[in-house]
């Protein structure tokens, strides 16, 4: 079955000068046009590609890429606003609409928004909305504390950064456990802190205690390796240098080399560190 607003892997069943065309089953054939055509295409191969919309709303395919597919959240830059909605760059030729109806307030053009991309069941086009829980799962999450989530962070409250987990779930990152550069839009890794009752997630940036401590000193490590045995860092060096290169709080840091000193696999100068062989 074709899977409009996302990637299929199709065969092509029938060349022309202006491009091939590939069984869409149920869609009939579907043309992917000449300029996204791969060099040596034959009839019979198959080709994975993104089915949309055209600006004729014709179905068509394209070998472009995304920011987002049906069924993804993602930041997209307001690119116009007419009488209908908004419309956003998603990666394509032709852009996204983000009707009225789907606003919690009225974009304006040049600025990035989250949206989820969806197809709408009246008219069956892609379009996008910024209303969100509607997409929001009522079930709660078949995840357990330390599993690994994809986020997007959609707003910044009292409390902390609110994401949406896994495309499905409401998280939060709490402001005392934030570091580094998080901002509305920014897509990361997180890890379940808590399952609550109400099926929203508890998120950290990092693994907890100990399992945390073991992969950065492996991560430590291995980039020594790869620098020649010297990094110009220490329990002295800024938060942002720090997070840049390792992507962790500088307490962690901190800890993580304590724990390598001990052990005799460091050893720690005024200039950086050294890896002790």
């Amino acid at each position: 079955m074709i899977k409009l607003g996302q990637y299929n892997t199709l065969t092509v069943v029938k060349q022309a000068d202006f491009g091939v065309f590939l069984d869409g089953d149920e869609f009939g054939n579907i043309l992917l046009p000449t300029r996204y055509v791969p060099e040596n295409t034959r009839v019979g191969d198959e080709l994975k590609v993104f089915i949309y919309f055209d600006s004729e709303d014709d179905i068509i395919a394209t070998t472009e890429t995304p920011l987002a597919q049906v069924g993804e959240f993602a930041s997209l830059r307001c690119v116009g606003v007419n009488s209908v909605g908004a419309f956003v760059d998603w990666g394509l030729s032709k852009d996204l609409l983000v009707p009225f109806s789907e606003q919690r307030t009225r974009m304006e053009e040049g600025k990035p928004y989250v949206v989820r991309v969806y197809t709408d069941k009246a008219s069956g086009r892609i379009v996008a909305s910024r209303k969100f829980n509607k997409f929001i799962s009522d079930e709660k999450p078949r995840l357990k504390a330390g599993d690994k989530v994809s986020v997007i962070i959609t707003d910044i409250t009292d409390l902390g950064f609110k994401c949406v987990v896994n495309n499905q779930h409401w998280g939060l990152i709490y402001r005392a456990e934030a570091f580094g550069k998080l901002f509305i839009g920014k897509k990361l890794s997180a890890f379940v802190k808590t399952v609550r009752d109400d099926g929203k997630l508890d998120l950290a940036l990092q693994k907890h205690g100990k399992a945390r401590v073991d992969d950065l000193s492996d991560k430590i490590l291995q980039t020594l390796d790869k620098k020649g045995g010297f990094l110009p860092l220490n329990d002295k060096s800024s938060p942002d240098a720090i997070f840049s290169l390792f992507r962790t709080s500088k307490a962690t840091f901190k800890k993580t080399l304590g724990g390598l000193y001990k052990q005799r696999k460091i050893r720690i100068e005024a200039d950086g560190i050294y890896r002790v062989k």
